[in-house]
């Protein structure tokens, strides 16, 4: 034994023999194994990315006996949608605008909080900014956080004390950046978002987690080939693009779905659709786009490009692969396969050889109608006529909300099962309004995408609350079949996490939160928070005792789908957010909430509506405000229903707040360059739909 060694080894001693509890230091050791469930150090509790825990004090006979132990107010918080990390007996989470918080675990007292002032930095870009944030990651004692507006930052742990802070895109694009920052071997990678709202060409950047500093950076998609290109992969990828789609961005953003590898040392990542979505304009000639759309292996240490899958070729209706990548060894025939397990928003399930990128399995996992079936000899889908709407329209399975979303999924090795949160619902597509012509010309205003809405695709707005259903499926990735199947609420409900004690955890859209017995799907145990849920649960112990926690609050796309999410009756500034933490036989009461609460539309009668600014309204509404207020204005509980807003009954009031910037400290963006024509034609669109409720109320209750 060298000394270093002997020296380690004395400490340890000196340690025990002093009563202390060893401090757990988080690196690749620790997120490599599955440990004793302990912790949960890191977003899918470890590199496996599985949300399993070998825990089972609770388990499928002793889960009746759950109950609340303790609760903490979140009362500046509207979306969450993260998971959060326990670390020796201490949680780590971020809520709206990446506030992070660490509290004790057992008792959920608060130790420290750090906000990282996202609005103040936002600028123009709080123009296309949720507040929402999908989780910390922890490293060899530092808290890593990313923020909407596009900055990674390093805090101390123990303190919260800021240690770094880097930028992570140019500030003044309409780029943003929900997602949570991944740790491997010293470095912490992140992507960003920004397809809709910009000529985005997506990326993702390693850096330094001790120092902030930039190791290495890939790029999705081929640039300006006059510009020459940054390595043979994008080289080989403009191979595949026509027309001049570096005018347009291309897309592919990696906003989600990042996994590392420690046995072959590569990053795995799931990229995004094509910026704008309608193929017709980005790539007019045809091709597959690489890397839209795909699974993308990359050299950990230097982000050299090794293989990649394509999960649907030259796509054209935002189908993303930047879903959750889940590694496993499965089991095919004779042969053990290192494997990744992968359900984009296409609606099949990939089982992939992680090793080299071949395919070994790709199955519906429910309605699908824009492909028959994926050809494994090729690996290519197998697409049906028309569903790329060549004649300007087409009704197509699933929507761009996916069959699954990044709601993540969870695999037990002792089951065998994938439990998948999934959507049923179809997208209705049309290009017939969209001057494609114009989105090809260099000088046309179609091209000024900056902090607006526009993907070269025609949208309805609200979405009927009857329009799509959910449900968790339990998926065997062997066999291609579904094992059982627990109908959810409509549409967006949140991941889930599995354990050793055959359980199955999963909060829901309605604000239930439930236990399913992991091999039958029966229901064993559920609790109504009084909040919709859209954040995955977490399990871990502190001195013996198993804990569950989960965040609970709504948030994501779905709260722009109009009546869709608003029929839930959670409605913006009622519901106090919260963290929830469960153990056996826990005594705390469930807190009192609000009943459901949904808007009241005012109409004033003696407006005339002006049809004319109603549609010029209705535009402006789609690109600007649809991604806060709701499709349709229906509010789905991120941001005021302003059909019933007193502040856009008033010219001045309405004027102050839109163009004036009077609510930004709020969230409420500052649109600098809308005019009082402008004001006036959201006012008539408003009011248009505000009418169209109230008039639709009385006819019902005739």
């Amino acid at each position: 034994m060298n000394i270093l060694g002997r020296w380690m080894v004395i400490g340890l001693l000196a340690l025990a023999l002093s009563g202390a509890s060893a401090e757990t230091l988080v690196n690749d050791a620790t997120l490599s194994e599955i440990g004793d469930g302990s912790n949960w150090p890191g977003f899918g509790r470890n590199y496996s990315e599985q949300r399993y825990s070998p825990l089972d004090q609770i388990n499928d006979t002793t889960v009746s006996r759950l109950g609340a132990e303790w609760v903490l107010d979140l009362p500046e918080s509207r979306q969450l949608t993260g998971t959060p990390l326990a670390v020796d007996g201490v949680l780590y989470f971020t809520g709206s605008y990446s506030f992070t918080r660490a509290v004790e675990a057992k008792t959920g007292k608060v130790l420290w909080e750090y906000d990282p002032e996202t609005i103040k930095h936002a600028g123009d870009r709080l123009r296309i900014m949720w507040d929402q944030n999908k989780g910390p990651a922890f490293w060899n004692g530092k808290l890593i956080i990313s923020t909407v507006d596009g900055r990674l930052v390093g805090l101390d742990a123990k303190t919260g004390e800021k240690i770094w802070e880097t930028m992570t895109f140019d500030p003044r694009r309409s780029y943003h950046m929900t997602g949570a920052p991944k740790v491997f071997r010293g470095k912490v990678i992140i992507g960003n978002g920004g397809t809709e709202h910009d000529t985005a060409r997506g990326f993702v950047t390693a850096y330094n987690a001790d120092t902030g500093e930039q190791e290495w950076r890939f790029w999705v998609v081929p640039g300006n080939p006059a510009d020459g290109f940054e390595n043979a992969a994008m080289e080989m990828a403009a191979k595949t693009w026509t027309g001049k789609w570096w005018e347009h961005g291309g897309g592919g953003n990696v906003w989600h779905g990042i996994t590392y590898d420690p046995e072959f040392n590569q990053i795995l990542m799931g990229t995004g659709n094509g910026s704008p979505w309608n193929a017709k304009i980005r790539s007019p000639g045809g091709g597959d786009n690489l890397f839209l759309c795909s699974l993308v292996a990359l050299d950990a240490d230097t982000g050299e490009y090794r293989w990649h899958y394509q999960t649907v070729p030259g796509e054209t209706w935002d189908y993303n692969s930047n879903m959750d990548i889940v590694l496993a060894d499965l089991k095919f025939g004779s042969q053990t396969i290192k494997a990744l397990m992968h359900a984009p928003k296409n609606g099949f399930f990939y089982v992939i050889n992680r090793e080299n990128g071949q395919l070994l399995s790709a199955e519906k996992l429910g309605k699908v109608t824009w492909a028959s079936h994926v050809d494994l000899k090729t690996g290519r889908p197998v697409e049906i006529a028309g569903a790329r709407y060549e004649d300007g329209e087409e009704t197509v399975w699933p929507s761009p909300f996916g069959l699954h979303s990044w709601h993540a999924m969870s695999y037990n090795p002792n089951t065998g099962l994938v439990y998948i949160p999934t959507i049923a619902m179809p997208g209705e597509w049309r290009d017939t309004s969209v001057d494609l012509k114009a989105w090809e010309s260099n000088d046309s205003a179609e091209r000024d995408r900056q902090f607006r809405f526009r993907v070269g695709v025609e949208f309805e707005g609200d979405t009927p609350a009857d329009y799509g259903t959910a449900s968790l499926v339990a998926w065997d990735p062997l066999k291609h079949t579904k094992v059982w199947e627990q109908e959810l609420p409509p549409l967006w409900n949140p991941g889930t996490m599995t354990t050793a004690g055959n359980l199955v955890f999963q909060g829901r859209a309605d604000g239930e939160f439930a236990a399913y017995q992991a091999q039958t799907g029966e229901k064993l145990w559920s609790t109504q928070l009084g909040l919709g849920i859209s954040a995955p649960p977490i399990t871990y112990s502190v001195d013996g005792k198993q804990y569950v926690s989960l965040l609970v609050g709504p948030g994501g796309a779905a709260l722009l789908t109009g009546s869709l999410q608003a029929q839930h009756g959670w409605k913006y500034g009622v519901h106090t957010r919260r963290m929830f933490t469960f153990a056996l036989d826990g005594t705390q009461a469930i807190p009192e909430t609000p009943p459901l609460t949904y808007a009241e539309p005012i109409d004033v009668p003696d407006f005339e509506i002006n049809d004319e600014l109603v549609e010029q309204g209705a535009t402006l509404y789609a690109e600007s405000c649809t991604w806060c207020h709701g499709g349709g204005g229906v509010a789905g509980g991120m941001a005021p229903d302003l059909r019933e807003s007193p502040i856009v009954l008033s010219h001045g009031a309405f004027k102050t707040v839109v163009e004036g910037g009077a609510k930004v400290k709020n969230g409420m963006p500052q649109f600098r360059h809308l005019g009082d024509r402008e004001i006036d034609a959201l006012t008539h669109y408003i009011r248009k739909m505000a009418r169209n409720a109230v008039q639709k109320a009385a006819a019902v209750t005739q």
